[in-house]
């Protein structure tokens, strides 16, 4: 399933709320360059925290579906390799959620995002 987009509206409301943080960030590092960009980094990083979970979280999520695929790729078939196999979601929005994802090897991925348009 594609992942929502913005309307007109909503994409004026984003841009105003990313304005309003760079403002911000601008404001409490003080005209210090080096802390606007570490709150710069810890900003980023929490946000995507906030929609992929936290790498733990992840990790004990790739384990446990390891586990229920009895350790094969979810596309192909074949033996998860024992480094690099990706914990692939379904739908992006959902999240990394037991029910919305799968574990697949990296050469599926690979393929699997280009059917997807991503590259």
């Amino acid at each position: 399933m594609p992942n929502r987009q913005l309307n007109a509206e909503e994409l004026q409301v984003a841009r105003k709320i990313f304005a309003d943080v760079k403002r911000l960030i601008l404001k409490s590092a003080g005209g210090d360059e080096e802390l606007a960009w570490a709150i710069r980094r810890k900003v980023t990083k929490e946000l995507g925290y906030a929609e992929r979970g936290g790498p733990n979280e992840r990790r004990k999520l790739k384990t446990f579906m390891r586990l229920q695929q009895k350790n094969l790729c979810a596309a192909c078939g074949f033996e998860l390799p024992i480094r690099g196999p990706v914990l692939d979601r379904l739908e992006a929005m959902k999240g990394y959620k037991e029910g919305n994802v799968r574990v697949i090897c990296h050469d599926c991925d690979r393929r699997i995002q280009e059917e997807r348009g991503f590259k």
